[in-house]
């Protein structure tokens, strides 16, 4: 497996020789005001989570304000710009953790941060350094609650080839979504480095590394695949495969033995016809632990299939999804989509978590979104989520009790600038 994956990259890089000549972005840089962009992303958000086993449950209702400013780059053979963000979340009821400072019954009425980056551009490759949204598979800001969370320090991301991008980078704090502090997960340092190929239209690789320092190294590799069939119908098919190793004993489970490493993948079959799509995945963990991540990499850097209430990511654990997803374009209702899946896990290790023997899980999952198209509302996204989540009592102890979930969103992009 090893092989291959090494021999993709090496296929792009030995493609990319004749493949050097296409445009440079910095060549048609407009200047640094001229390609400036400021947006302003609204959101506001209600969360119920009703809780089995005594747990308290949770409601919170909540207004977010996104501001990002993107400067162009000034002229020349190397450009200079600025980009910078405003973050500013109110609470309008309850509170949570991942959303606002504070504890359970004193939540603080609202959150506020700010940042900013520089950056340089040569040709098609530019180098970032500061506070930033990442959004890369082993290292991905979460933006699943209220706010966005940010990393500090450098990013380099390279597209010289055409196809190839690579990106290399390092961050030295991590401020999660329910805080204000610039590094409250006390990241010490995280490297990165990787890449993507297109080989052509329909067929792409991932290759990436990471090292969180005292914590863990991760390997990700994914492949995707289209294949079309008919004018309107394809059949695309998505891997992807984490390899995390050298695990620190802090994450060791409740049953006292060493960890080391853990290894997840998934796979995922996609049949799309006409407004209907039809996906089957399967998924499987193996090693010493579960599937870690949001320890200084972001709580988004799990790009598996069966991430969904449940990442279905527990020690040993096999899951089987089978959803359906449909586009009401071709009914005559644009901007309407609607999806709804149904997960099982099975042959968790309940052992590690302080239960006995293997433990279950099973999710059914429905969303509904509309965006306008037009008039006065134009562009504004209305979504409903529901989870049903069922756990097994052995894995009760140390992981979420059986939960009804419902998250609300109405989200509205503004263009300022």
């Amino acid at each position: 497996m090893k092989v291959m994956k090494w021999s993709v990259i090496a296929m792009a890089v030995a493609a990319g020789t004749s493949q050097l000549a296409f445009a440079s972005a910095q060549s048609e840089s407009k200047g640094f005001v001229d390609d400036a962009s400021l947006d302003l992303l609204l959101r506001n958000t209600y969360w119920n989570r009703d809780y089995a086993d005594g747990v308290p449950d949770r409601n919170t209702w909540a207004q977010g304000f996104i501001a990002t400013f993107e400067s162009g780059f000034t002229q020349g053979v190397v450009g200079f710009g600025i980009d910078a963000y405003g973050l500013l979340g109110v609470k309008l009821d309850g509170g949570q953790g991942d959303m606002f400072p504070g504890e359970r019954k004193d939540w603080e009425d609202d959150l506020s941060e700010a940042g900013a980056a520089v950056k340089l551009r040569l040709s098609n490759s530019t180098v970032k350094y500061g506070n930033q949204f990442v959004g890369l598979p082993v290292i991905a800001s979460d933006d699943s609650r209220l706010l966005p969370e940010a990393f500090t320090g450098t990013l380099l991301t390279s597209s010289e080839i055409e196809g190839l991008e690579l990106n290399a980078g390092r961050f030295t704090a991590d401020s999660p979504m329910g805080s204000p502090a610039r590094d409250d997960n006390r990241l010490k340092s995280l490297n990165v480095f990787g890449g993507t190929y297109a080989l052509n239209e329909n067929l792409s690789a991932s290759l990436y590394f990471s090292d969180v320092e005292d914590t863990y190294d991760k390997k990700y590799a994914n492949i995707n695949y289209v294949m079309p069939l008919a004018e309107d119908q394809s059949l695309t098919f998505d891997f992807n495969y984490y390899k995390t190793d050298d695990i620190d004993q802090r994450f060791v489970g409740r049953d006292g033995a060493a960890v080391d490493d853990n290894t997840i993948w998934s796979l995922s079959a996609k049949y799309a016809i006409g407004s209907h799509a039809f996906i089957i995945a399967h998924q499987r963990v193996s090693g010493d632990t579960g599937y870690l991540y949001d320890q200084g990499d972001g709580g988004g850097a799990i790009w598996v299939a069966n991430s969904f209430l449940s990442d279905f990511n527990n020690k040993d654990e096999r899951s089987w999804q089978a959803s359906y997803e449909l586009d009401f374009t071709g009914y005559g209702i644009p901007g309407l989509f609607w999806k709804t899946a149904y997960l099982r896990g099975d042959n968790i290790d309940a052992e590690f978590y302080g239960g006995s023997g293997e433990a279950t899980e099973r999710e059914f999952f429905n969303q509904v979104s509309y965006t306008f198209q037009n008039g006065a509302a134009k562009d504004l996204t209305l979504r409903a989520r529901n989870s049903i989540l069922r756990t097994s009592n052995d894995l009760n102890n140390d992981y979420l009790p059986d939960t009804n979930e419902w998250r609300l969103y109405a989200i509205y992009p503004l263009s300022i600038l």
